[in-house]
């Protein structure tokens, strides 16, 4: 944390970033789900937002939620429909943007949340919840993950959500997010695109288990102002999702 914001605040601005106005957007929770009520107080009003239980919303929820099927989440909803219906919205092509997390990834923006053993011992993850099919059918994703050696492997245990590949025909992960910088992936390789204030190009190659193009003047990631810290702190007024 600075005087000012912490790296999870930081995070959520840049997720808020990559929404454009107009577009359908798979939210997600989290910091995501900050990012889209960010994004819908500031730059892209017109964004809905598509959720996995299928709710839709065309504006943040006015309470605090912890999960997407908490009241604040239901009350003003678009719609309540079902997984299938929201699911069905990715087969048809007209998400424009999902945002996933993963417990590993790969230089071609592949993400773990199956089953590790990057330990020495083998570690059931998750799994894939509604990823894989955000990470294949959405017309862009944006990744966001803590920045751990651990986690940025050469090569994942297991794809759970696919990243570029040959033959991809549309979509693909086009930016990380982490808790070190914003990475470009939309070339099928990691480049840095900025790193967060008093980050080092060290610090982030320490922490990363593949190489990673980082400019020799690589610009740092835009903090937040006064307005976007201000909206984030009414949403999460006791940091639960940001660490404040």
């Amino acid at each position: 944390m600075t005087s000012r914001y912490t790296r999870r605040e930081l995070m959520v601005v840049a997720a808020a970033r990559e929404i454009r106005d107009h577009e359908l957007v798979f939210v997600g929770m989290r910091l995501p789900l900050l990012g889209f009520g960010l994004a819908k107080a500031t730059h892209a009003p017109n964004a809905v937002g598509l959720f996995e239980n299928g709710v839709i919303r065309d504006r943040p929820a006015e309470a605090f939620i912890y999960t997407m099927g908490d009241p604040p989440n239901i009350v003003g909803a678009v719609a309540c429909l079902g997984l299938v219906d929201v699911m069905s919205l990715l087969q048809q092509g007209r998400v424009d943007v999902g945002f996933i997390g993963g417990a590993e990834v790969d230089p071609l923006g592949n993400l773990n949340t199956t089953r590790t053993s990057g330990s020495g011992t083998l570690v059931r993850l998750p799994g894939s919840g509604g990823a894989g099919d955000i990470a294949s059918l959405a017309g862009r994703t944006v990744l966001i993950m803590e920045h751990e050696p651990r986690r940025f492997r050469e090569r994942v245990d297991y794809i759970t959500s696919p990243g570029h590949f040959p033959g991809r025909r549309r979509g693909g992960p086009a930016t990380l997010i982490t808790t070190l910088g914003v990475f470009d992936l939309s070339t099928g390789r990691v480049r840095a695109a900025s790193l967060h204030p008093g980050v080092t190009p060290q610090q982030v190659r320490e922490a990363t288990g593949f190489q990673i193009e980082i400019a020799d003047h690589i610009p740092a990631t835009a903090t937040p102002s006064a307005d976007e810290l201000a909206y984030i702190r009414h949403a999460d007024p006791e940091g639960f999702w940001t660490g404040r």
